[in-house]
């Protein structure tokens, strides 16, 4: 399975393709689904083009997604990084209706498991976010139903030398091979290909990286996926 991420953190300053509206945000989304795309994963705007966990905000993108992309599976984000206090993102998850099919939760951030039942509360489902070996022991102990597990490998955050060490070192623990592996940055191409080779599900798009295996230069979600 291919997922494409389409936006993340990142503003058009890091890259002109990144999508932020909801427009944009649809027609990234078809283009990335046309190149090849299975399951659409995108950090949802407020107006003011910040991240946002408000419902409206999750809505329009949701439904720009489910508007160009029938029948394909979107999911968004709940890090810890769009709402700081956890309480306060819990609020705003437990007002989500039911919108996104799946949302991730970051294991190794505070509240993670209250964050993930209460996704679970509003019919969402859970994408289990595991960066770190922490994380993983943490997702087995919650023990929740989920809808995949993110074997993520992050620089400065994951186990390891390098990303595909780190993503082994949290399969180790995790101990099942049913997930989606990933890595960011300079990771990404590398664990991308390793987990590819291996059989893994995969994710692609201009939130993990802004550039083509060999560094060539892309302008859209859907540039990324065509290396697949």
């Amino acid at each position: 399975m291919i997922k494409v991420c389409l936006n993340g953190d990142r503003g058009q300053r890091d890259h002109p393709g990144v999508p932020i509206t909801p427009v944009q945000v649809g027609v990234a989304a078809a283009e990335a689904v046309g190149a090849g795309a299975q399951a659409v994963h995108v950090h949802p705007r407020g107006v003011d083009g910040v991240e946002s966990l408000a419902w409206v905000d999750i809505r329009a993108a949701v439904e720009a997604v489910r508007g160009t992309c029938p029948g394909v599976p979107v999911g968004v984000s709940t890090r810890e990084g769009i709402v700081p206090e956890v309480a306060e993102r819990v609020r705003l998850v437990g007002e989500w209706e039911r919108g996104p099919d799946f949302a991730s939760v970051n294991f190794h951030e505070v509240g993670a498991e209250w964050v993930a039942d209460t996704l679970t509360s509003r019919g969402i489902g859970v994408e289990a976010g595991l960066f770190t070996l922490e994380a993983a022991r943490r997702y087995l102990a919650w023990g929740g139903e989920v809808t995949r597990v993110l074997v993520e490998a992050i620089a400065g955050i994951s186990p390891g030398v390098d990303g595909i060490a780190a993503a082994q070192a949290v399969l180790e623990v995790l101990g099942r091979d049913d997930v989606l592996v990933h890595g960011e940055n300079g990771w990404a191409w590398p664990v991308l290909r390793w987990a590819q080779a291996c059989g893994y599900d995969i994710r692609v798009g201009l939130e993990d990286m802004l550039s083509g295996p060999e560094g060539q230069p892309v302008k859209t979600n859907a540039d990324l996926v065509s290396f697949l």
